[in-house]
């Protein structure tokens, strides 16, 4: 049983259970554990936590040790945003490749399926799915991670996502509320602006929220973006019009309410963390997410004393704080002592399959498939933070696996296009590109290969917003493992 600390007083215990704080290295250190102890009642996880899913079960199982509701959250998108295979690359395809199928059984049971490996390690809320209308192709964040543009069909694959997840037993945690998609900034570095009439944001932007709350969802993510046609002040964190009159009041919500991450710049380089934690209460959410960039026990203790600091000064309502633990707590206990149901089966291939549906071939019927190992010219972008580095992707790899003596390269920037046709040689050439509407030194890159070399193939692995133009053009609709599985296949012809 959870034992809390007998010097620990209410108000203090209420503001360590409300934050969701993260840590470093693959093992719990022993500040994270003593405060769990203290009343923090939630940890977030990252990739540079998770070596293997047993080296996951163990921390959890350590966590647990110190209080057993505790929730334990982790960014798993599927896709190009994965944390349990962050060195690999996802079993799953994102959102917008199940999109692309719009098979909303399939979305069920590829969320399904993730739920049950997330539960297998411990893992028992995850900050997924995103509900964003992603109808700004420009978008620099979101792009692959929503299910498309049209509103209605966002919105009946985030109440598929939800369910599935959470017939595994993870809670889904919706987001960005109340809609990142038409955004042209990315809130990691500064704070997006939507003008937009306010029907607009509800025939378009709330759509799928609604949905996910019908569909039950556990908890909904607030992003950190300012809609002036909803609050001209604050952005959707901080403003209690948001969280507190439209998210619950109008739109009748009564479940967690996370902020994303405080450290991002939309916040952090605005109001700062601390400041900003207390507007987040103080406005209606429950849980202030810390940890992705700040991850120590300075921080926890710094946004603890800012909250407690903010009661005793009569700036944060007590009973407003009382009521976020309380809700955090309620969750925490649910999840811990939900009822198991029937067995999940385990569906190992789902992810392969919703990769190889999701696929879109231009000039396939005219394709020989190779026979020979190609050079993969890899044309890469800069990595927005939510999908981070580390993973890699592409369809080098797997191409690799079925025509051995395949060789690759990356190359970014002005003369790129020259740079890849130099290192290929005589080789074939396999051109991977992701988002090349949003960057014009790789479209520059792709009518330089497609010039010198016609029989270039090209692989979307972004958003498909550009025309293809190759002799064989496939669009994967994301960047996941299995995506590149998927194209390296039909290239192979596997």
């Amino acid at each position: 049983m959870t034992t809390i600390a007998s010097g620990t007083d209410t108000l203090t215990r209420d503001a360590l259970t409300v934050l969701q704080p993260g840590f470093t290295g693959t093992t719990a250190p022993d500040w994270l554990l003593r405060r769990l102890g203290e009343g923090l009642a939630s940890v977030g996880l990252f990739g540079r936590n998770i070596a293997s899913p047993g080296q996951l079960a163990a921390l959890t199982a350590r966590l647990r040790q110190e209080r057993d509701d505790v929730l334990v959250a982790v960014d798993e998108e599927g896709g190009d945003v994965t944390r349990l295979e962050v060195r690999t690359g996802s079993s799953f395809p994102g959102n917008h490749a199940l999109g692309a199928v719009d098979d909303v059984e399939l979305t069920r049971s590829v969320a399904l399926e993730l739920g049950r490996r997330l539960a297998e390690c411990g893992v028992n809320l995850n900050w997924a799915p995103s509900a964003d209308v992603n109808s700004n192709p420009g978008n620099p964040v979101i792009g692959v991670r929503s299910f498309g543009a049209d509103p209605g069909l966002v919105a009946r694959h985030t109440a598929a996502y939800v369910t599935g997840l959470q017939s595994a037993g993870v809670a889904a945690c919706t987001k960005h509320f109340p809609g990142h998609g038409d955004t042209a900034v990315d809130s990691h570095l500064a704070l997006p602006r939507i003008d937009v009439d306010p029907a607009v944001l509800r025939e378009r932007d709330l759509v799928p929220f609604r949905a996910a709350i019908d569909a039950g969802t556990s908890a909904v993510m607030s992003a950190h973006i300012l809609v002036p046609a909803l609050d001209p002040d604050r952005p959707a964190t901080l403003s209690r019009r948001i969280l507190t009159d439209l998210l619950r009041g109008e739109l009748g919500y009564e479940g967690l309410i996370v902020t994303d991450g405080m450290e991002m710049r939309a916040i952090a380089g605005t109001y700062g963390i601390e400041r900003g934690s207390v507007l987040a209460v103080a406005a209606g959410a429950d849980a202030i997410c810390v940890g992705g960039g700040l991850a120590d026990d300075e921080t926890v203790r710094r946004l603890r004393d800012a909250l407690v600091t903010a009661v005793r000064a009569g700036e944060l309502p007590e009973e407003r704080l009382a009521d976020a633990a309380a809700r955090v707590r309620a969750l925490a206990r649910s999840t811990a002592s939900a009822a198991p149901g029937a067995p999940v089966t385990a569906d190992e291939e789902v992810g392969l399959r919703a990769a190889r549906r999701a696929l879109r071939i231009t000039g396939g019927e005219s394709f020989t498939p190779l026979t020979e190992p190609p050079y993969v010219a890899a044309l890469t972008p800069v990595a927005n933070i939510a999908v981070g580095d580390e993973t890699p992707w592409g369809v080098a790899a797997e191409l690799a696996r079925l025509l051995p003596g395949t060789e690759t390269g990356g190359f970014a920037g002005e003369g790129a296009g020259r740079a890849a046709l130099e290192a290929a040689g005589e080789r074939r050439v396999v051109a991977v590109v992701r988002d090349e509407h949003r960057h014009p030194w790789m479209a520059s890159a792709l009518d330089t290969l497609l010039a010198a070399r016609p029989d270039t193939i090209v692989v979307e692995m972004g958003v498909p917003q550009a025309s293809p133009r190759a002799s064989l053009h496939i669009a994967t609709h994301g960047a996941a493992r299995v995506c590149g599985r998927a194209a390296a296949e039909v290239i192979a012809g596997a």
